[in-house]
């Protein structure tokens, strides 16, 4: 499979349409749900994957191998999922009239029929969920998620705690 991903990346950085499509089928379910966890919205997670894969299309010729194609995608798809974040997040500052439990109802329902601890991760608060799909399930550190969110390692390291706790306390009641 990682010799057809390599001449697919070949093919499509050539211009090739089906190769992209090829490329799109194999990673669009790993990018939706990184912006679905981050985003908490259905509706948000897919444009946000259609997003990411229009500046996928975009940059592939600047992609030159020096990680996996995966890798590559993944930091796009990070990168997009959290600048859609970060502006939802200026949104609800400063629009009063949006209320984060409709947010949470609409990624409840999504969720439904996956795993009590998807539905959980769902339910944190914007912050905490944030920090805690990037750092417990995408592998970021502290520092790094400080400087994506904008926040302080110290604030990151407490929505992480914070979290933790919340889920801990949500699958127990379960």
């Amino acid at each position: 499979m990682a010799m057809e991903i390599a001449q697919a990346v070949t093919a499509a950085q050539k211009g090739d349409k089906q190769a992209f499509y090829y490329l799109y089928q194999q990673y669009v379910g790993r990018v939706y749900a990184i912006c679905w966890r981050l985003l908490a919205n259905k509706q948000k997670a897919e444009d946000a994957s259609q997003e990411i894969f229009i500046k996928v299309w975009q940059q592939l010729a600047g992609f030159r191998g020096d990680s996996s194609f995966a890798t590559w995608l993944h930091s796009i798809a990070t990168r997009t999922a959290i600048d859609i974040w970060r502006q939802e997040k200026y949104l609800r500052l400063t629009d009063s009239s949006d209320e984060q439990p409709e947010l949470t109802e609409q990624a409840v329902e999504c969720a439904s029929e996956d795993a009590p601890l998807e539905q959980a991760i769902q339910r944190l608060p914007a912050q905490a969920r944030a920090v805690f799909v990037l750092f417990a399930l995408e592998g970021y550190q502290h520092q790094e998620i400080a400087t994506l969110l904008g926040i302080a390692e110290g604030t990151s390291k407490a929505q992480y705690f914070r979290a933790r706790q919340l889920l801990q306390e949500w699958l127990a009641d379960e």
